[in-house]
């Protein structure tokens, strides 16, 4: 392959991106060297976490953020076109931060794992349920959620691919569950088609009330995708002992000026709450059976979820930016090649 397209990153956001933050172009494709591999991507995911690296600053998961020139970091589904390394051959497919590019010449450290061959799973849920929204639900409640038969879990963000996961798996393991999620479209799907027991509006004036019907013996697990003053709603909410894995921070992405505090922090300690932030790469070594079990439930259909895709590698942005404002549902990705 002689070209590849690129994003790349071209000056820090003032709050929300716009497309001017972005820059499409094209450029001669390197030579694959000794223990390197040309990945070609298939399907790119958006998420949320890039935004935070767009503001230039260090973040202790994943290093130093962008700088101008860089190529847009994110994951991809791609599928080996030439290889010098003993580990990939060509027409393999593989999982990885190949970023936001047509093509790429790799090495191992970029690759997360192996596509299993006839797995039956479409390509596209190796980067969503079977991949790494499906593992950030499963070891976020897995680890820290812990939820026991018969207790009650709220998600946040319900909609979206990894709490629409989150909520299944929690079903499934005997929860009573009730969603968050902004609008009737969304509530309806995260209720008939996700299976959960009840959604909340947050969107609507009486969202605080609904949530208090919703949860008249309190809330002992809350998977926390939002973070802000839906936190703090929750919190009054929670009992004693409630278990608060934090995968996300939605509320607060976009903001351009000091984040809020929250109000209602005396009632982690008044209820003797745990609450952590965790990253899906410090549970590598339960991948396995959190993708055993992931793989399972997607291909018995016991694991439903939704795509937004964008076609094309230049409409990734607007992707991005649609998807920061919450107009995608499920998992946003790009269709990079046909």
């Amino acid at each position: 392959m002689s070209e590849s397209t690129h994003i790349i990153f071209r000056r820090k956001p003032n709050g929300l991106p716009i497309s001017e933050d972005f820059e499409l172009v094209r450029s001669p494709t390197p030579a694959v060297a000794d223990g390197q591999f040309l990945v070609e991507n298939l399907y790119l995911s958006l998420d949320p976490y890039v935004r935070m690296l767009m503001d230039g600053e260090t973040w202790t998961f994943r290093g130093a953020g962008l700088t101008p020139g860089q190529v847009m970091p994110g994951r991809c589904v791609g599928v080996v076109r030439e290889s010098r390394h003993p580990a990939y051959a060509a027409g393999q497919h593989l999982v990885g931060h190949f970023g936001w590019q047509t093509h790429a010449v790799q090495d191992e450290a970029a690759v997360e794992f192996y596509v299993p061959p006839q797995s039956g799973v479409p390509l596209s849920a190796w980067l969503g349920a079977c991949g790494a929204t499906g593992l950030t639900a499963w070891l976020g409640l897995q680890t820290i959620g812990e939820p026991r038969p018969g207790e009650t879990v709220v998600v946040s963000a319900a909609a979206g691919s990894v709490g629409s996961a989150a909520g299944q798996l929690a079903r499934a393991w005997g929860c009573r569950v009730i969603g968050i999620a902004g609008g009737d479209e969304k509530c309806r799907l995260v209720t008939e088609e996700f299976g959960f027991d009840a959604a909340c509006d947050y969107k609507r004036p009486d969202f605080a009330r609904d949530l208090r019907d919703q949860t008249p013996d309190g809330v002992d697990v809350y998977f926390d995708n939002v973070g802000g003053a839906m936190l703090d709603e929750i919190l009054a909410r929670m009992n004693p002992g409630g278990r608060i894995p934090v995968c996300g921070v939605l509320s607060q992405y976009n903001l351009a000026s000091e984040f809020p505090g929250l109000r209602n922090t005396r009632l982690i300690f008044d209820k003797r709450l745990r609450m952590q932030g965790y990253l899906v790469t410090e549970g590598r070594h339960l991948w396995p059976r959190a993708r055993a079990e992931l793989e399972a439930m997607v291909a018995a259909g016991k694991l439903n979820y939704r795509e937004t895709v964008a076609e094309g590698l230049p409409a990734a942005p607007g992707a991005f930016i649609r998807m920061l404002q919450g107009g995608n549902i499920g998992k946003q990705l790009v269709r990079v090649a046909p």
